[in-house]
């Protein structure tokens, strides 16, 4: 075996990693949910670029199947299955950020009358979140497709806590995503490699 040096390791580590503070989160509100309007959906899209404290890049599952045969198990390929995807965002004293989410899960079920919209395509909408280089180039971004929150979380008062500023995090029921390539606006292209016979 080679061996192998600090240099060679150097060498390979391009661009001197991806750094998990270099991302930003892309999010289009639905102007409307049914008949409910969701007042600044524009203003809170532009600002969650700049108040989304953290995301995370989805995982990739696929559930295994297990066929027991005489003691042992046998694991087959399954079917994908898609995480939850949460944001946690920075509170703003105009709360346009909050109020549009709260808006959004009105409009699908409504807090007084329980009623809502009930054909997904009206009240999901697409998401992303981008790696970024160190000159704020994308080098990476995923779409989520077909999205709606299900949880915006509480947020904490107290007396005690000085000198820190309000944040609470946002869940969301995905479809499913699709890797986007850094150079070209293009899904990436997930070949099947060649099997010998």
């Amino acid at each position: 075996m080679a061996k192998r040096t600090i240099n060679d390791f150097k060498g390979q580590l391009v661009g001197g990693g991806a750094r998990p503070n270099l991302f930003s989160v892309a999010l289009t509100f639905p102007t409307a949910v049914g008949s409910q309007t969701i007042s600044n959906s524009v203003a809170a899209g532009q600002k969650i670029e700049f108040l989304g404290k953290s995301a995370a890049l989805p995982a990739s599952n696929i559930t295994p199947i297990e066929v027991p045969f005489r003691g042992r198990v046998l694991k087959v390929a399954g079917e994908r299955t898609f995480d939850t995807w949460s944001i946690t965002v920075v509170n703003d004293v105009d709360f346009v950020i909050r109020t549009a989410f709260e808006e959004w899960m009105n409009g699908i079920n409504d807090l007084n009358e329980a009623t809502g919209e009930t054909r997904p395509a009206e009240y999901d909408c697409d998401l992303q979140v981008q790696q970024l280089n160190r000159a704020g180039e994308v080098i990476r971004a995923y779409d989520f497709v077909g999205c709606f929150p299900t949880n915006v979380s509480q947020i904490d008062l107290s007396m005690d806590t000085t000198d820190t500023i309000e944040e609470y995090s946002v869940e969301f029921q995905i479809l499913y995503w699709r890797a986007i390539k850094a150079d070209v606006k293009s899904p990436v292209a997930y070949t099947t490699p060649a099997i010998s016979t």
